[in-house]
């Protein structure tokens, strides 16, 4: 009798073409009349042939409507769906269930599915086989909440969007935050909550989600965890330390509470700026110990509004003495910390840096012959840094300064660059290449790092730094320090997106230092300036904020030589950020021309 019921549906489906009824085909229950609609996987092996060509007719109409809508064979798109895509690229054999809400810019690979009542907003990139949980929602916009006066949704929007790899299974419930990264052959447990990319092949859970374990297996031929899944775990352990990093240097009795290198230090002003960006990397946020418009106001406070400059503090606290030369070592440092910090916070210098508006390009280049290129190439690629950044921050807030400045701090770099080092200056007595090399990654980072140009001699730099890197008495595991490490890293990173060679030589060596220093983490504390030697940990080698800050850098900026950065979660805003933060054409022209 049951059969004959089942018979008797099927007939009157395949007489009426009621699509009320099609999807009874594969149950024969009125309790299943959209059985394709919640189980689409189903429609083109199992479905009614009139119900296929009426799905084939809707997605070509669909097409013939908005010329963004490119919709592959085989895939499936329910009419109990809400498909307000502007634009929509689904893959072979890809699926959009019952109740799904779809806007924005939505891009698949083949083989995905996104199941009932799941929500896509915004611009999501998925891969091959990428399989959304029911009741997930990818966010690839969100509110600026910046200002307390305005109500939250008549504020700003920003949008990063949200990639997501190939054979990604993603579980229900979850949700997914714009700007997250899910790299490929990752899984994403039922009701997590994604703020950070996920590494490749690994499962994460929770809110907010975090890695439970390495999906990937090991290195093929040995015993060792392969250098991604290092990586991966690395950066789980790191950011569910972060909290307890900042913890052990805040001082809250140190006035009003300021951040120290490490524990028993006096306060400094890198500190408050190091701090920042250790959380933002580790925690994607401003460091909680004070309100974030606090820290602004307290670092946009220490500015001399006369030079531009910021000053260091003393040891209760408080300000020195605003420096007035641009010769000051220290106070040169803070043109970039303070500065990039401030940005980290979205926000900016409250004035110029005027010592370095008022020069003309006699000026800068009679600091740059002056500067100790023979012996000391360190302390001028220094000086160049702070000169470089200072222009930046700048024009950043259209301050051109004298006609004719950058250029000659550009032009003088380029001609006077070494053609058989690549470099500038002389090394110093008994030092081997530390100098020129460490010199050379100052002065490169603020002027043609920061404005994303080209160095003069890509392939002797290679070479100089490869020859560097065989000194034993900076590169042994047990004698290396940040400075000289990312000293090594940043200019074969940088000369990097300019050509290919030595590559085999170059990974090879960053493989090398990448193993050592993911060996130097501290639980709970972070890195040390310096590796701890025979594995004890003292002077130098005792855990600060520096050394976290720095070494956090130099390991993303290490596993993108690699190709392993998306393994990290976490990528530099700072000081250290792998983008140029402004274009030569934002540079100050020389409109006397």
């Amino acid at each position: 009798m049951v059969a004959l019921t089942r018979r008797a549906i099927r007939d009157s489906v395949v007489r009426n073409s009621s699509e009320e009824y099609v999807n009874m085909m594969q149950s024969g229950s009125p309790f299943d009349q959209h059985h394709y609609d919640y189980s689409p996987w189903f429609f083109w092996s199992q479905g009614p042939a009139d119900a296929q060509r009426r799905q084939v007719e809707l997605q070509q109409g669909l097409q013939r409507e908005n010329e963004e809508i490119v919709i592959s064979e085989r895939c499936f798109i329910s009419t109990l769906a809400a498909m307000q895509a502007d634009s929509l690229h689904l893959g072979y054999q890809s699926y959009i269930a019952g109740h799904a809400y779809i806007t924005g810019d939505l891009r698949t690979g083949r083989d995905c599915t996104i199941n009932t009542f799941s929500v896509v907003r915004g611009s999501v990139r998925l891969g091959d086989g990428v399989r959304v949980g029911a009741h997930t929602s990818i966010l690839a916009f969100n509110h600026t909440i910046d200002d307390p006066e305005m109500e939250v949704f008549r504020q700003p929007i920003t949008a990063r969007g949200v990639t997501i790899g190939d054979d990604v299974w993603i579980g229900s419930h979850v949700v997914i935050l714009d700007g997250v990264h899910i790299g490929s052959k990752a899984v994403v447990a039922a009701g997590a909550v994604v703020t950070k990319d996920v590494p490749h092949g690994m499962v994460v859970g929770g809110n907010p989600a975090r890695v439970i374990r390495a999906r990937v297996g090991k290195s093929p031929g040995g015993d060792s965890t392969d250098l991604a899944d290092q990586l991966a775990l690395f950066a789980e352990r790191a950011r569910s330390d972060g909290e307890a990093i900042l913890d052990r240097s805040w001082d809250a009795r140190c006035n009003g509470g300021l951040f120290l290198d490490r524990p028993g230090s006096a306060p400094s002003t890198r500190a408050q700026c190091d701090a920042i960006e250790i959380a933002d990397l580790l925690l994607g946020q401003a460091p909680p110990q004070l309100d974030s418009l606090e820290q602004i106001r307290r670092l946009q406070s220490l500015q001399d509004s006369a030079s531009g400059l910021v000053p260091s503090l003393s040891e209760s606290g408080r300000p020195l003495a605003p420096p007035q030369d641009l010769a000051d070592d220290s106070a040169n440092y803070h043109v970039l910390c303070v500065g990039y910090a401030l940005e980290i916070l979205g926000a900016k210098y409250a004035h110029p840096i005027h010592l370095v508006a008022r020069l003309s390009g006699e000026e800068v280049v009679a600091w740059l012959e002056g500067q100790p290129w023979d012996g000391q190439p360190w302390r001028s690629g220094h000086w160049v840094d702070m000169l470089a950044t200072a222009i930046r921050w700048n024009a950043a807030q259209d301050v051109r300064g004298v006609p004719g400045a950058s250029e000659a701090l550009f032009g003088w770099l380029t001609t006077r660059a070494n053609p058989d080092t690549g470099m500038w200056g002389a090394p110093g007595r008994g030092d081997g290449l530390l100098q020129i090399v460490n010199g050379f990654y100052r002065a490169s980072r603020g002027s043609f790092a920061q404005f994303g140009l080209p160095v003069p001699y890509p392939l002797r730099v290679v070479d100089t730094v490869l020859a560097h890197a065989r000194d034993s008495r900076y590169f042994h595991p047990e004698r290396q320090n940040a400075c000289n490490v990312l000293d090594v890293v940043h200019p074969l990173w940088l000369v990097g997106q300019q050509q290919d060679y030595r590559t085999t030589e170059v990974q090879a060596l960053i493989r090398r230092l990448l193993r050592d220093a993911l060996d130097n983490w501290s639980p709970g504390e972070g890195f040390g300036f310096a590796a701890p030697q025979a594995g004890r940990r003292r002077g130098a080698s005792v855990p600060t904020l520096q050394g976290t800050e720095m070494w956090l850098a130099i390991i993303w900026l290490m596993a993108d030589l690699l190709g392993l950065a998306t393994q990290l979660s976490y990528r530099p805003r700072g000081i250290h950020r792998p983008e140029p933060a402004l274009s030569s054409a934002d540079l100050p022209k020389d409109r006397r021309r």
